[in-house]
Formats: C-alpha cells, structure tokens, sequence
C-alpha cells in the first residue's frame, strides 16, 4: 500500500508504521522483533542467556554507589534492583549513609503501586515542598514515556493525598508555590499545548480549586516550545519568575513583581541564566558586553534590573577549555570546566561588599576523567558531593563542606576485569581542518582490534569519560575496543562547537566522525570491517548518516531510538522541538539541506550497506518508533541486512528496568560481535 505524504510533497509507502499503536504497525513490528530473536537470542542459545544474566547481576549490583538529593535533614534515593524492579524511593541519614549498608526509610514502592493499580508505572522524579518536606509531587510515567500523572504525596503518612494536587497523563510542568499553590501547565483542552506538545499556558493552581478556575500567569505562542513559571523560596530572597521558550535555543525570562507584572531580565535571548540570592549568572552563547562566547558572567541583580551592565567576568574559555556547568552551595559558586573533554573544578567565592570573587581548586581530578557535583546544598549549607569516575576508573562519591576537608564516602568496586587496558586521547583532523577529539580504550598491544565507536554530536551535549558497567563487561572485557568521539555540534568545547555544526551546518559533524573513523584505522588500532558505531537519539541520527555517508568505513552499525527522517521529524511527536537545532522542513530555506541529510531518503539498492541493527520504543514519546521502523522497512525491502528489535515499554531510554536493559544490551554486543568478529 502507498500513501502520500502532504508534509514531505512525496509518496512514501511505509506512512502506515508511524501508526504507533496501529494494528497492522504493531503486527509487523512483532515480525522484526521475532526474526531478531531467532537471529541474535536464540542463535546463541546458552551464551545469549549467560551474557543477559551476566549484565543484568552487574546492573542490579547491590553495592553500587547510591546517589542522593538532599532534602533537609535526609538524603533521598530512587533505587532498582533484583527485588525491586520497578523500584523503590527512599532516604536515610547521612550517619547512615557513611556506613557500608545504611538503613533506608522507604516512602514509595512502585512495584507495590504498579501491581495494585495494574499500571507498568516508571519513576519520574518528585518535588518536595520546602521546607517541612512533607509533601510531594510525585510524577509517574506508563512504560518510560514523557508524559506522566502527578500525585500529591504525603511523606510522613506514606500515601497519596486522597484530595489533593493531581493530574492526568500530559506532558506536565509543575511545581510548588506554597503548601496550597502550585504553578502548572499541563494539557487542559484544546490551544493549551504547543505544536512540539508542551505547555503553552502556565496558571497559579489553589488547592481544592478545580484546575479550570486556576489564574492564569502567561500564555505562549502555538508555534512556541513551551512555557514555564517557578517560584524560588529561598528565605529573604522570595521571588516568582515566568519564561517563554521560543525554541531549543532562544527563550526570555521574566521577573514577576509585587504588583503581578512582568519584568523581563534583558538578556541575551540565546544566553543561559540564573539567579541565586544577590547574584544574576549568564552564560552568553555569541559575543556580548565584550565578552566571548560560553563566559561566566556575574551581575548583581538589583543592579542589572536597575541598567547596570558591568560584569564580574568568572570564567573566559579558550581553544582548549569550556565551561561545564555551576552549583551554588548557600555561599560560593563551583565551576566546572572541560579542557580537552577532561574534568576541572574551581570553588568561587563571591564578595560580601565591593571586591574581587575569590578562586581555588576544588579538587585534583585525574587525568581524562569525569568531576561532577551530584548535588549541593544552596539554602542553608555549603555541602557538595562530588562524583569522579573514567573509562577505567570506577565511580567514587565524595563529600565535603567548601572550606573544610573533604572525604571519600562511597566507591564502587571494579565491574570488569580492566588488566591489559588502558586509555589514550587522540585528535582526528576532520575535512575543514578542525581538530576533533577522541578517546581510546582498550588492548593497544593487540591491535588492529574490533572496535566500537560512538558519539552524538548535537544540542551542546559533550560526552565524557564515564565508568560503563555494562559496556566493560559485553565489549571490553571480551577483548573488543571502545572509542569516544567528541565531534561538533556538541559542547565538548562550549557554544562555538555547538554553533558551527547547526542546521544546514550538520554535515560538520558527520566529518568529523568519518575523519575519528580513518584516523582509528590509519594509526592501526581497527581495519573498516572490524568497525562498529552505535548511537542513540540525535546519535541515531549520525548513525544514519554514516550508513548512506559512508558505509564502506564500517561493518556494523547499531542505532538506538533514532532520527531518520528529516523531512517529517516535526511532524511527529516532539520534533517540532527541534527545528532550532535541524531546520524546519516546512521553510524553504532549510528544507534542502534537510533533504540532502535525511538517512531515510537515501538509502539505495544496489549499494553495498553494512548489517544494520534498529532498536526503539513503543512507548517512546520524544523520538517517535516510526523513524526506526521506517528505516528497517526501506532497508529490507531493498535487500539489506537489517535487523529491528522495539519493546512494547521503555520510553526514550528504550527500557524501563534492568532486565530490559541487559536483554537490550546483550543483543546489541551479541550482534557487534557476530558482525566484527571476535
């Protein structure tokens, strides 16, 4: 059967899988995921099993490090394991979270809750109401997706709220005011949600109220992102604000004064910004006030509002260096930085009258490895805990109060066995002459080895050492090599990495992963048919890319819940979202170069295609499943060798617990290892 396609102007005979829940989708859909049974479990048999099972003991592992939030006087955790599979929020005492098996208070059991409601409900985080944090609003998602119910929960009588705060399935925002106000957007009814299906209204909720007579704060545009209203409790400093989200990557910020008017902070609409107490942070992403790109500024805020624009300049990036992010603790500032993909840390500390911000090391990070702070306490302390890990450096978790000693409170112990391996940087020269970073793990006197290499390169997100589990046991450990390319479009190197990979752009990226991929096999550590890539999301877009880029630099490739096709991406789901980073299909200025990259419109019979392995989800409700299943169908149909494996739940994550991730992952290695050899 072909249809047509009033969006993409053509026929295109696979519309019919971007029926998520449609009969005839769902039936073919069950036809992929039996032949990848057949062709990577059962073919397998015992090994498949063994290896699952092995992943699934290192994902369950009871001695891993469990990170917390402090809310008050307890540390608050959401923990899945072997007996909880759904999992279990909780909190201790930092007294009893210093020892080797602290005793946890549970507050909620959502396998208990998924049981007795018949719902296959997945954690989606909770706020709690500061600063008796007795309530909270609990988010809970069916099967990993992004839109969620939200519950009021008492903590203290360890039940819902029978008639308080709550709401229907929507892509919600919501968050406390005061025990009896909360601001929310949520889908109310038609013209209440945006293009992209995020909130377009925001209103101040009153308890016992319906949701209909709440009071309107801000309405956004349809063709927006989103809206968004939060209030900032900190004592002395109480203060309301509303933002508008225009797109990814252009939004505006607005004070809400006593009288109930806004007043816009005149930023940069492309900047990031802050406010904690006295202090206004921004980041501008293009050159402002005579400062470049991706700097740290700090203003006074009384003084901005007032006209003043005389920054404190706290971070200036370089060609090597980029901010990472910041966490105020009640009364400094860390800054964490990249250079060259690796961690630093600096504790900052502001003037209490006129003067210069003080500056020190927050802690020595080991070379090519990962800092960053999981969390801080910004009201009435000056704790931090800070986690360090790398490819071969497994998780530690430190605690400390700016100022004093700091101490090791939690490490996890080795998940594979690393003897033999090590790991290198390297920079790959990509076509314009740019250098592009990338990191090499494994057995380099055992070369060429089969290798694996990944990357994203988009939305300024940089990928980092990081210490995987699961990857070390499936791949590294069985003598395979893992690369890690940080190629534009991401933020390895701040805003300008980002910038120069954008829109009709893009192709910069794909560039530079080809020249990390000739780069691997010039210096000998891989040959082309022992090459594997994999990537997921935006990073299953590059791995379409490559397919009809550059095929013959590869013998695998695997995409997890990817973009493929670019000429209706807006139109389904949230890419609308999306537009700011890719282009709009719909605008004749940027529809060419989205057709020149769309994978899904370019592959070819006749071309000769490494094995291909597609996984999805049903349930994903950001990337929706039919790019996937397109993909496979175009492929098959021409004679390809591609594979589709979609689970019914999973959300963007592709699983919801850890049997689904280890079955997941023991199919994508059982595949890479078939298709490089071992």
């Amino acid at each position: 059967m072909t249809e047509t396609s009033a969006d993409t102007g053509s026929t295109d005979p696979y519309l019919w899988l971007e029926e998520v829940e449609g009969e005839r989708a769902l039936a073919w859909v069950r036809e992929r995921n039996a032949e990848t049974k057949v062709e990577l479990a059962d073919a397998d048999g015992e090994a498949f099993g063994a290896l699952a099972a092995e992943l699934r003991e290192v994902l369950d592992a009871p001695d891993r490090i469990p990170y917390t939030r402090r809310r008050g006087d307890h540390l608050y955790n959401f923990w899945q394991s072997a007996e909880h599979t759904r999992g279990v929020w909780r909190r201790t005492t930092l007294d009893e979270y210093r020892t080797d098996e602290p005793h946890w208070d549970v507050l909620l059991d959502l396998d208990a809750l998924a049981a007795a409601e018949g719902e296959e409900w997945t954690w989606a985080g909770a706020q709690v109401l500061r600063p008796a944090f007795r309530r909270a609003l609990v988010s809970l998602a069916r099967g990993g997706g992004d839109a969620v119910v939200v519950r009021e929960y008492d903590l203290e009588e360890r039940a819902f709220v029978e008639d308080g705060f709550r709401l229907p399935e929507a892509k919600t925002d919501i968050g406390w005011i005061d025990e009896d106000h909360v601001y929310v957007g949520t889908d109310h009814g038609p013209g209440s949600m945006t293009a992209s299906g995020y909130p377009r209204t925001v209103r101040r909720w009153r308890r016992g109220t319906p949701l209909d007579a709440a009071a309107p704060v801000y309405e956004g545009a349809e063709s927006d992102l989103a809206v968004s209203a939060w209030h900032d409790p900190t004592e002395g400093y109480e203060r309301d604000f509303v933002a508008r989200y225009r797109d990814f990557w252009h939004h505006e910020t607005h004070l809400v004064t006593e009288a109930g008017e806004l007043r816009r902070i005149d930023v940069p609409d492309d900047a990031d910004s802050s406010v904690h107490r006295d202090w206004l942070l921004v980041t501008p992403k293009a050159p402002w006030l005579g400062q470049p790109a991706g700097a740290l500024l700090a203003f006074r805020l009384d003084a901005f509002l007032a006209g003043r624009r005389e920054p404190e300049v706290l971070f200036t990036p370089d060609e090597r260096t980029a901010l990472a992010g910041h966490s105020w603790t009640r009364n400094h500032l860390v800054v964490e930085t990249l250079q060259d993909v690796a961690s630093r840390m600096h504790v900052l500390t502001p003037p209490t009258g006129p003067g210069d911000w003080k500056r020190q090391e927050l802690a020595d990070i080991p070379p090519l490895a990962t800092a960053a702070l999981t969390d801080t306490d910004p009201d009435s302390g000056d704790e931090y805990f800070l986690s360090v890990t790398g490819h071969l450096l497994p998780p530690s978790l430190h605690r400390g109060e700016i100022g004093g000693p700091g101490e090791r409170i939690k490490q996890a112990p080795a998940r594979f066995d690393a003897t033999g391996l090590d790991v290198r940087q390297y920079f790959a020269t990509s076509a314009d002459g740019t250098r592009v970073p990338y990191t090499v793990v494994g057995r380099h006197g055992e070369l060429p080895a089969p290798t694996l290499l990944t990357g994203y390169g988009g939305f300024e997100i940089s990928l980092t050492p990081s210490y995987d589990s699961v990857r070390g046991r499936a791949w590294l450990a069985r003598g395979g090599t893992y690369v890690v390319a940080g190629i534009r479009g991401g933020g390895e190197y701040g805003p300008r990495w980002h910038r120069s990979a954008l829109k009709a752009d893009r192709p910069r990226s794909y560039e530079d992963f080809e020249a990390v991929a000739r780069d691997l096999v010039a210096r000998g550590i891989t040959t082309p048919d022992r090459l594997g890539i994999t990537g997921g999301s935006n990073g299953g877009l590059l791995m379409g890319a490559m397919l009809v880029r550059s095929p013959e630099l590869f013998g695998a490739i695997v995409g997890h819940v990817p973009l493929l096709d670019m000429l209706r991406f807006h139109t389904l789901l949230a890419g609308a979202s999306w537009t700011a980073e890719y282009g709009d299909p719909d605008d004749p200025a940027d529809r060419p170069h989205l057709a020149a990259l769309s994978p899904y419109h370019h592959i070819e019979a006749g071309r000769p295609y490494p094995p291909v392995l597609l996984t999805t989800s049903t349930r994903d409700d950001r990337v929706h499943p039919g790019h996937a299943r397109k993909a496979a169908a175009r492929l098959r149909e021409l004679g390809h060798r591609v594979l589709l494996h979609e689970t019914l739940a999973g959300g963007h994550a592709g699983a919801t617990d850890h049997e689904q991730t280890a079955h997941n992952s023991a199919l994508e290695h059982t595949f890479l290892w078939r298709t490089l050899g071992s």
